[in-house]
């Protein structure tokens, strides 16, 4: 049985994931699925509960800058970004500390850790309470949609999970940022809730290296949000849809054609309210297309650029070739 908790709850939801439990929780980006990231049967049981391959490694979440440099190495570089984006949805990967208590299964055995700090009270809040960094990956099924809301939550992962503590919708709406700076130069590893441009803007050029094929080959992540089928709905999803088909629904982005069924991201084409409401607009579809006899979605083009950039990543994914 899965408890539905709300913000009073939250010294319960420490005491659960002290206990090893799994507790769901709202964050600015998505729902994460948190455990003690230092006890290695309680982030063994998040890979079980969301049947997760054990080589994509997870987030940790902190939340103080202290906290997470007293457990990963910090070149300037990582100062930089972290006094300006943290809070905030931007993951860093960054070489391990020698004694660092975290489970090496959250790091996926290797040498490096995921790490941030998010902007969300209530996940603050919570990490605080558990004194201890929590590992949480979204709240959902291995490669399924990311979910947004508790709801979400709990049609993928009720009775699987202790608790989902309700912390509302998420600002954001996409994953955060990953930036490896776990080698000579940044690279970008995941678009996310922070641009590209920003980052840019406060540390000069970024490398890219996202080449999922090669990444999921590998079976050495060294980030969460790199295997090539991520982020999917039930329905197939079709990229760059100027018109529907008779059986498609549509995910629209501004001045959209006739569709028997549609879900608009922003009517005025705005990036950061596409976001935010992308994983909603996957899971009406997924839910409410059937009922029309309609068997894919059409999403609409979004321009390459900003937030624009991550929602096309989780799109390219989503419609990617599945296992």
């Amino acid at each position: 049985m899965t408890e539905l908790l709300t913000p009073a709850d939250i010294p319960y939801a420490a005491e659960l994931l002290r206990a090893g439990k799994l507790v769901a929780f709202g964050t600015e980006t998505v729902y994460g699925l948190g455990a003690d990231a230092a006890n290695p049967q309680a982030v063994a049981a998040i890979f079980e509960a969301k049947g997760r391959p054990h080589f994509n490694p997870l987030i940790c979440h902190y939340a103080s800058v202290e906290d997470v440099f007293a457990h990963v190495t910090a070149p300037g570089v990582a100062m930089v970004l972290a006094a300006r984006f943290w809070p905030g949805p931007l993951t860093l990967v960054l070489p391990r500390r020698p004694g660092c208590p975290v489970a090496q299964l959250a790091g996926a055995g290797l040498a490096t850790l995921a790490v941030r700090i998010p902007s969300h009270p209530i996940a603050l809040a919570l990490i605080e309470a558990a004194q201890s960094p929590v590992a949480a990956p979204s709240a959902n099924r291995s490669g399924r949609i990311s979910p947004t809301t508790a709801a979400h939550v709990r049609s993928q992962l009720g009775g699987r999970i202790a608790a989902i503590l309700d912390s509302g919708p998420c600002r954001v709406g996409v994953e955060s940022t990953v930036l490896d700076l776990s080698g000579p130069s940044p690279v970008l590893l995941r678009p996310g809730g922070i641009s590209v441009e920003a980052l840019e803007s406060a540390i000069g050029p970024i490398g890219r290296q996202i080449v999922p094929q090669e990444a999921e080959a590998s079976r050495t992540l060294r980030s969460p949000g790199l295997l090539l089928s991520h982020y999917a709905p039930l329905l197939p999803l079709r990229m760059n849809a100027t018109a529907t088909e008779p059986d498609e629904a549509l995910l629209a982005f501004g001045p959209a054609p006739p569709a028997v069924l549609s879900f608009q991201l922003s009517v005025s084409e705005n990036l950061a309210e596409a976001a935010s409401r992308l994983f909603e607009g996957l899971h009406w579809l997924d839910a409410n297309a059937p009922a029309k006899n309609l068997r894919w979605i059409a999403a609409m083009p979004i321009p390459a650029m900003g937030l624009g950039l991550a929602i096309n990543d989780r799109l390219a994914r989503a419609a990617a070739p599945r296992a």
